[in-house]
């Protein structure tokens, strides 16, 4: 089957590189002429927070996309970059919306994830803040390895070490991302996907009572 949405041959041809966590850094991961149809069809988020792609109303180029991102072939050709054996490692996709000076901080994924994959879909970024770091240690925002403007089309694929620091200068608006993770087993992912899920529901129930009490 062939993919209609990601570009798979920048994932074969990317530089990889080695310090200080492996990584690499792609411009073009959707393929040019789907690109505005994937922005224009992102779901509609006014909260900040990861929530599943499963509790998300998605539809159009946005849906073919998250079917794409978990198909094996791409699996496949990530294990391979990074030099790892994903074959029965089953993927997770989040998706966010907005970000606030709660987010950005410095920091390293759970060890129940084994490759993230950071694709954004923000076009003509131009904001000093959100833009991702890849880092050499867990206090400075610098000096660091790389820069990543969340710009539309652009992601940032890593391996998930001890050492794999990475944040942003805070970012207070909309930052449209989405995340794919290979996580260690199918028990750690519902693990992962329950907790988004509750932050989910509390976001939603926290709108309600606000919008309640806007009534009296």
């Amino acid at each position: 089957m062939s993919f209609q949405i990601l570009n798979l041959e920048s994932v074969k041809k990317a530089s990889l590189q080695s310090e200080p966590f492996p990584y690499m850094v792609i411009d073009n991961v959707i393929k040019q002429e789907m690109l505005d149809q994937v922005v224009a069809t992102f779901p509609q988020m006014t909260k900040r927070g990861s929530f599943p792609a499963s509790a998300l109303p998605c539809d159009g180029a946005f849906a073919t996309l998250l079917e794409e991102l978990e198909r094996p072939e791409l699996r496949k050709i990530i294990g391979e970059r990074f030099g790892m054996d994903l074959e029965d490692k089953p993927p997770m996709v989040t998706v966010r919306g907005y970000t606030n000076e709660r987010d950005g901080f410095i920091h390293t994924d759970s060890k129940s994830k084994l490759i993230t994959f950071l694709l954004y879909l923000n076009p003509n970024w131009q904001a000093p803040g959100g833009r991702l770091r890849m880092l050499y240690n867990d206090k400075d925002l610098k000096p660091f390895a790389a820069e990543i403007p969340p710009e539309a089309g652009r992601c940032v694929i890593f391996k998930v070490t001890d050492n794999c620091w990475h944040g942003h200068e805070v970012f207070e608006g909309e930052r449209r991302s989405l995340q794919l993770n290979y996580v260690t087993s199918s028990s750690a992912k519902e693990r992962n996907l329950k907790r988004h899920r509750f932050s989910a529901l509390l976001k939603k129930l926290f709108k309600k009572n606000e919008e309640a009490r806007s009534t009296y």
